[in-house]
């Protein structure tokens, strides 16, 4: 056995202790840091070969290791925008730099420049929400990707499309006879626009003229936007229009490109009679004034809405997420962020709460997975560790001065 040999095990014992103590010094510094994952590591033998009799003392390497894939607890806050994922999936965020990377750290804040991002500065990516088909996902790849930007919804205002009208017409008045009613629908500004529905018997028993007009309120200038001639059974049931439905044309208000437009609208009258009952009518159109943003939703599916202060919810984004087939070892980076290693498998996209991701909870925070306790014992145990192995070293040192000592 070589004693340069011992001394040299001796110092690579108390390497592989050090960088343990190095991994354990790092989880318990981030033991409070939102979705990190701590560092293990492994230890492996170096056995030089023995010939002889003569046994050649090796050493010992270390490999750190990440439990990424262990999900951590969960805290609860206040905020929306607070996001844990419950299983398996990532956030995807964008550096500075302009490049996606892989997080569980979702500490995401609104920004002034409507960005969402977390603690380290990265912004949360997403798609464009759409009603009627979910965004084209690219498997291998983060095409198709956008920054989600609240911007855009700070104020906001929903024309009218469409609005509902039902009215009891009195049987026994006697012909003429005419009542008016009136309806508020929102042009594309949010400007209102005061609609009249004015219903007149005509000289056939069960038959109605129903005229829709706006009155400009500066001028008095009358526009006629729809009519329709209503016809009733012997029950008081409306039988025309059949469909139940009256169409009014749009108007401009104005001249330019910036001129407020009311759009044509769908009236459904299902539900008005002729009854020997004095007139009554109860109806309402869709659409909203301007409205500031009051807050945000997100549901466990990742569709991220605006919430305005007249009770409107809109649909903005859909966060997206990823996976790769060994989350454990991907390469991990300052930020509590991740990127993909030739071991981790390629990235795949999905959504939060699909076939093989978890679910989205919006007002949590995961925490780190550092077990304390463990720690602390870990380091104990590498404390010791290390002062064998240097015991190991000491006495190798002495023997070697035993032999020089010999020839003087």
């Amino acid at each position: 056995m070589s004693l340069y040999g011992t001394m040299r095990t001796g110092v690579s014992g108390m390497n592989a202790q050090s960088n343990r103590l190095s991994a354990v010094a790092d989880n318990i510094a981030n033991a409070n840091t939102t979705g990190y994952k701590k560092a293990s590591t492994q230890f492996s033998s170096l056995i030089l070969p023995s010939t002889g009799g003569a046994y050649n003392s090796g050493g010992v390497t270390t490999d750190v290791r990440y439990s990424i894939s262990s999900q951590g607890t969960f805290t609860y806050t206040t905020s929306a925008t607070d996001l844990a994922i419950n299983g398996n999936g990532f956030f995807i965020v964008s550096g500075a730099d302009g490049v996606e990377y892989l997080t569980r750290a979702g500490a995401f804040t609104p920004m002034s420049d409507g960005t969402l991002r977390n603690t380290a500065g990265y912004k949360l990516m997403g798609y464009e929400y759409s009603s009627t088909a979910d965004p084209t996902i690219v498997i291998n790849g983060y095409d198709g990707l956008s920054e989600i930007n609240l911007s855009d919804g700070s104020l906001t205002a929903t024309p009218s499309t469409a609005g509902e009208l039902a009215v009891n017409l009195p049987s026994n008045e006697a012909h003429p006879y005419s009542k008016t009613t009136s309806l508020v629908a929102y042009d594309s500004l949010g400007n209102t626009r005061k609609l009249d529905f004015t219903y007149s018997t005509t000289a056939t028993a069960g038959e109605w003229g129903l005229t829709v007009t706006y009155t400009d309120p500066d001028t008095g200038t009358v526009t006629t936007l729809a009519t329709e001639t209503l016809e009733f059974d012997n029950t008081g049931a409306l039988i025309t229009p059949a469909t139940g439905m009256i169409s009014t044309a749009g108007m401009t208000f104005g001249v330019g490109p910036g001129a407020p437009v009311l759009n044509a609208l769908d009236i459904n009258l299902t539900g008005t009679t002729q009854l020997n009952k004095e007139f009554g009518a109860d109806g309402d159109i869709n659409g909203s004034g301007p409205s500031e943003v009051t807050g945000y939703e997100i549901s466990d599916d990742g569709i991220l809405s605006v919430k305005y202060d007249n009770g409107d919810l809109v649909p903005k984004f859909r966060i997206a997420m990823a996976s790769v087939q060994s989350p454990d070892m991907l390469t991990p980076l300052a930020g509590n962020i991740y990127t993909q290693s030739n071991e981790s498998g390629v990235v795949v996209m999905g959504y939060a709460g699909n076939s093989g991701y978890g679910t989205i909870l919006s007002g949590a925070l995961e925490d780190s997975n550092v077990d304390i306790a463990e720690e602390l014992t870990s380091m104990i145990e590498s404390q010791r560790n290390y002062t064998a192995n240097s015991k190991v070293f000491q006495t190798g040192s002495e023997l070697m001065d035993v032999l020089v000592n010999l020839v003087r």
